[in-house]
């Protein structure tokens, strides 16, 4: 599985997709379920569903859309990385460029 971040964060970035994604991960469901419970066109929901299976958050098995799990742990390790370098600042990251350079890293 090779997961491109840019691909995932664009798919999530749109809350209809984002809706949709989140229905799937708490329970498969099949298209025509999803096209009944939510505001869009059936047409919109594919096209949605399209750019959540193209960024591998969703996969379709005999009909039902499954979310891919091993997409998971993946966004949050983007995000809890982000968060911890939030955390640390600018003070952490020349520390660490000249721990790597004394290093000859």
């Amino acid at each position: 599985m090779n997961i491109e971040l840019d691909a995932v964060l664009e798919a999530l970035a749109d809350p209809t997709r984002r809706d949709i994604f989140e229905r799937i991960v708490i329970r498969p469901r099949r298209v025509g379920e999803i096209s009944e419970s939510v505001p869009v066109s059936r047409p919109a929901v594919s096209q949605a569903i399209r750019i959540l299976r193209d960024a591998e958050l969703v996969c379709d098995r005999g009909g039902t859309l499954h979310a891919i799990p091993e997409t998971l742990p993946f966004i949050r390790l983007y995000f809890d990385r982000l968060w911890l370098e939030a955390s640390l600042g600018d003070a952490w990251l020349a520390r660490r460029r000249i721990e790597t350079q004394d290093f000859g890293l």
